[in-house]
């Protein structure tokens, strides 16, 4: 089974490859591999709208099976914001510095058991014609910290603070945030899919 993830980003691609071992016979590959560029607006309201809009864009170009994510921070204190706006919270080209501070910003005041928070991804995954094949979501509950803390991970790793625990995303080892992570819950969603997508 072969799919386009809809990424340049090589550690991305060797990322899924690891989350999805358990798949026989999966060839995963990236943009890389295709013979023009793919540049897809995401402007859609949802992560499901952003993640089905760029695997379908991959497919037109591709011809074959396309999967793509798409991701961010939910806060509750701010009616779900940055939510799709996630990556570019503090505005177009912001660094992941400059959005932790905004957030930071805007939950000045905010007690901590109202900071609660959760990261989501949702992944779909759409035929050679476009067509959607499965979408599957997970989400990662926690809370947002005082102040940034930890060097792993990236974006708002150094704010989240994962339930159950008392150590940043930043502050965990990557092993053990890639077990926890919203990332790794849909994954684990996709991993059934694509096995029963096989029986058929």
């Amino acid at each position: 089974m072969r799919i386009i993830l809809a990424t340049s980003n090589a550690g991305k691609l060797a990322e899924y490859e690891r989350l999805l071992a358990g798949v026989p016979d999966l060839e995963l590959e990236s943009l890389a591999s295709l013979a023009e560029p793919v540049h897809v607006v995401e402007d859609g309201d949802t992560f499901y709208a952003n993640a089905l809009k760029k695997a379908c864009a991959v497919a037109a170009v591709a011809g074959v099976p396309s999967m793509a994510d798409d991701s961010g921070l939910e806060v509750d204190a701010l009616g779900g914001r940055p939510g799709v706006h996630s990556a570019r919270y503090a505005g177009s080209g912001a660094t992941a510095g400059q959005n932790n501070e905004k957030l930071l910003q805007e939950l000045s005041g905010v007690p901590g058991d109202e900071r609660t928070a959760r990261f989501r991804c949702t992944i779909v995954l759409v035929d050679g014609d476009g067509r959607e094949l499965l979408a599957v979501d997970g989400a990662c509950e926690g809370r947002i910290a005082a102040s940034p803390r930890g060097t792993h991970g990236f974006g708002y790793d150094p704010l989240f603070i994962a339930n159950g625990y008392q150590q940043t995303m930043a502050e965990l080892p990557p092993e053990k945030k890639n077990q926890i992570s919203h990332r790794a819950k849909a994954a684990t969603k996709l991993i059934a899919c694509l096995r029963e997508l096989r029986k058929r």
